[in-house]
C-alpha cells in the first residue's frame, strides 16, 4: 500500500512539483493551499507524512501545528516536515518543538536530494 503524503502549501509551483516528484515515485499525494484546507484533510484522512509551509495566508504552519496540539484527537497524521526559505528562522525550533520532526530549506533541494529526504523520514 502507497504511503499518503500531504503538501501544504499555498506555492502552487512547490505544491506541484513536490506531488509530481513524490507520485512518481509511487506515493499517494493531496496537496492543500492554506493551513485550513489542510486542516481539514487531516480531520478526514490519515498521512504517513505532512509536508507544512511556514508562511500561507488563512492558517500558516504555526497555526496548524498549534490547532493539532489543541486537538489532539481529531487529528490523526505521522511525520510532519516544515516547509520554509528561512534557513536561519528562530520559528524552525519552535516548529520542532510542537510536533514537527525536521524543516526542508525549500530552495536548498534539488528534485533528487528531496526524494532521498522523504525516503530517509518515511522508512
Amino acid at each position: 500500500m502507497p504511503k499518503k503524503v500531504l503538501i501544504i502549501d499555498d506555492d502552487l509551483y512547490i505544491r506541484d512539483l513536490y506531488s509530481e516528484i513524490l507520485s512518481e515515485d509511487g506515493y499517494e499525494v493531496e496537496s492543500a493551499v492554506d493551513g485550513v484546507d489542510g486542516l481539514e484533510r487531516i480531520a478526514k484522512t490519515k498521512f504517513d507524512l505532512i509536508l507544512l509551509d511556514l508562511m500561507m495566508p488563512k492558517l500558516d504552519g504555526l497555526g496548524v501545528l498549534r490547532q493539532i496540539k489543541v486537538e489532539p484527537g481529531k487529528y490523526q497524521y505521522g511525520t510532519i516536515i516544515i516547509l520554509t526559505n528561512l534557513a536561519n528562522d528562530p520559528v524552525i525550533g519552535i516548529t520542532q518543538g510542537m510536533g514537527a520532526e525536521s524543516y526542508i530549506i525549500k530552495s536548498d533541494l534539488n528534485p533528487d536530494q528531496f526524494l532521498f529526504f522523504i525516503k530517509s523520514k518515511l522508512h
